[in-house]
């Protein structure tokens, strides 16, 4: 089926706008913006006034339209800042200001954004009016992030270079096709038939686009560690665009790399996606240089990847290449965390990456998105494929979790609970904080380590993307479910201390799968005692020290201080927790499959040890009668 040629120029674009568009909007020039076209006007608060003139623009061009401020009609931050102040009413409080000098835009951080809202009585465009800034509002996080603080100092650092790397990406995203020939290969790099390093390429007769990017945490050489980018056979600036499912790092842990090593391209991800990595890589920066580990990136890298990341909100359709559009949409998988629709051609393919989903709800999140108008290729994980992997109800689920705190607390023991600091952790929290206020779980300190408490900060801020009802109690009331009197973060390592000492308590601490980070030393002080208890609650991946222990390992090898081995033995007990996962289950995934309509014409299954990846892709298959695939890293398949 051939292409039709995308014959639209920067000229004919302009000249369409600037002929659909009222003399009284002052539009000085028309740019290319990344995946969008930017209108830069002395008169921004008409088109903020007259919003229907850009939605039809909108029609007319087929583009994304964003309207920016010339530099000219803009204050100087000082003075805007004191004017805008005046402005605010009070019981917004708003706490801080952050103004982006290339997108002409000033984020306003408000403990009461319900306050600043068309119906909380208040008119933003004042502001714009008053200042020639344009403003967006967020909620205020509980305590200050380090990621976002990183984030704004780097975009505030960087606008210049933002500005031409925005402009070139733009002009390569709709650069004339050169071939009417249509055909997609999937390459798959890593998190096949088995869970860690996700990486899949994407290859059309017009772009190659790059989805997820991770590490494998349980591998022990850089062969199984890292994504064969290096058997792709593709120079780094030749990828169009990486596109990111969420944030853990065995989908993000590489990205710093690729900017160490040469790619200079654009990352789209959800908009909570950002933080949330940044908090990550900062992590494991931190973590390696505590340790003397070695690490592929260092922070520069860092910022480099915020510097060329594109947030991008639920549903937007969004051009990132001449033949390619991507819209993300709900995984319920963590905060922020996406499934990937690519439209290829001019309708020709489409594919759904499903990264990691929750077909179900949470307390945390709404179910997966499944509703897509045209499918025809669905790539899935299969993380608990099993026939076995089924979950119980989150009824039985928050009482066995309950009852096994409760066993170990009533005989003066501790608990400690590996978590990923990003998803499984909120969710814990809020249950805690559920069943300890009820009087159904004993009532005793809960140890919550600094990173987790970020991560938390940053789900406050990005509240838009959490379940319906928490959402509501976040931004429309000020009760924060986060922000309980049970907990004690501990902010320094001196502090642990205290979660140590003689007596019950419950400790909450990363890493999830005791693959470094602040819990092990917990691990150490906790696991050789048999009155303190160990739970699991997230996956443990394989070749990872938290699955050793799940399978029975009673002794575990650490490094000391001193570089020497010290082996620890785990006397403690020592419990998993089914329930509380962000992975569909057995049941969902077939469910999920099912629900796809159109019939699917065909399924890749990844992301799942070997023989969930086997029993999923026949179950499909026999069930559905879809032609099902299991390939291993390394394959290249043609799929239209």
């Amino acid at each position: 089926m051939s292409q039709r040629q995308n014959t639209a120029t920067p000229a004919t674009v302009t000249g369409t706008i600037l002929q659909n568009i009222p003399a009284e909007a002052q539009i000085t020039r028309v740019e290319y913006e990344g995946p969008r076209i930017a209108l830069y006007t002395k008169n921004p608060a008409y088109l903020q006034q007259n919003n229907y003139i850009i939605a039809d623009i909108v029609n007319t061009v087929k583009r994304r339209v964003v309207v920016r401020t010339e530099k000219g009609v803009r204050r100087e931050e000082g003075e805007a800042r004191e004017i805008i102040a005046n402005l605010l009413p009070k019981d917004a409080e708003v706490v801080s200001m952050f103004f982006d000098d290339f997108l002409g835009e000033v984020l306003l951080e408000a403990k009461r954004p319900q306050v600043l809202t068309v119906e909380g009585g208040f008119d933003v465009v004042n502001i714009t009016v008053a200042t020639g800034w344009r403003v967006k509002v967020r909620k205020a996080p509980h305590v200050n992030s380090a990621s976002i603080q990183t984030i704004y100092f780097t975009l505030k650092t960087t606008a210049d270079d933002r500005e031409r790397f925005y402009r070139n990406t733009g002009e390569r995203i709709f650069r004339p096709k050169i071939s009417d020939e249509s055909e997609v290969t999937i390459m798959t790099l890593g998190g096949f038939r088995q869970v860690g390093r996700s990486a899949i390429l994407i290859v059309t007769a017009e772009s190659k686009i790059l989805l997820d990017c991770g590490i494998h945490p349980g591998a022990r050489n850089p062969r199984a560690a890292y994504p064969r980018i290096d058997w792709s056979g593709i120079s780094l600036d030749e990828l169009d665009a990486v596109v990111l499912s969420h944030a853990h790092l065995d989908h993000t842990g590489f990205l710093p790399a690729l900017f160490k090593y040469g790619y200079d391209g654009p990352v789209y991800c959800t908009e909570p996606t950002l933080p949330l990595m940044t908090l990550l890589h900062m992590d494991s920066i931190k973590i390696a240089s505590m340790e003397g580990a070695n690490l592929l990136y260092e922070m520069k890298d860092v910022r480099e990847l915020i510097k060329h990341t594109i947030p991008l909100p639920y549903g937007l359709v969004t051009d990132v290449s001449p033949d390619v559009k991507v819209a993300l949409s709900n995984a319920g998988h963590i905060l922020g965390s996406a499934t990937v629709h690519l439209h290829i051609g001019e309708g020709d393919h489409n594919i759904v990456y499903t990264g990691d989903y929750k077909f179900g709800t949470t307390q945390l999140f709404e179910s997966a998105v499944w509703n897509y108008p045209r499918v025809e290729t669905l790539i899935t994980e299969s993380t608990y494929g099993a026939k076995e992997d089924i979950m119980p109800t989150r009824e039985e689920v928050e009482l066995a979790f309950v009852n096994t705190l409760n066993a170990t607390l009533s005989e003066g023991g501790k608990v400690l609970i590996p978590v990923p600091a990003v998803g499984r952790a909120q969710e814990i929290m809020l249950v805690l904080d559920q069943y300890m206020r009820q009087g159904k779980l004993i009532e005793t300190p809960i140890f919550i380590e600094g990173m987790i408490s970020e991560a938390t900060a940053i789900h406050i801020t990005y509240a838009d993307y959490l379940a319906r009802e928490l959402r509501s109690r976040i931004l429309e009331t000020d009760e924060n479910p986060f922000v309980s009197d049970y907990f004690t973060v501990i902010e320094h390592p001196n502090s642990r201390d205290e979660a140590l000492r003689e007596g019950p308590a419950i400790i909450m601490a990363t890493s999830g799968m005791l693959e470094g980070g602040p819990v092990i030393q917990y691990f150490q002080e906790l696991a050789p005692n048999e009155k303190n208890k160990i739970v699991f609650v997230s996956y443990q991946i394989n070749g990872t020290l938290g699955r050793r222990i799940l399978d029975g390992a009673r002794q575990a090898s650490l490094m000391a201080e001193n570089g020497k081995i010290k082996i620890i033995d785990v006397k403690s007990k020592v419990e998993k927790v089914e329930g509380f996962s962000g992975h569909s289950d057995y049941n969902q995934i077939i469910r999920y499959v099912g629900r796809m309509r159109p019939k699917l014409q065909q399924v890749i299954v990844n992301h799942g040890e070997r023989k969930k990846v086997e029993n999923v892709s026949y179950m499909i298959s026999r069930l559905f009668r879809i032609p099902t695939l299991q390939p291993d890293v390394q394959e290249a398949i043609k799929i239209y």
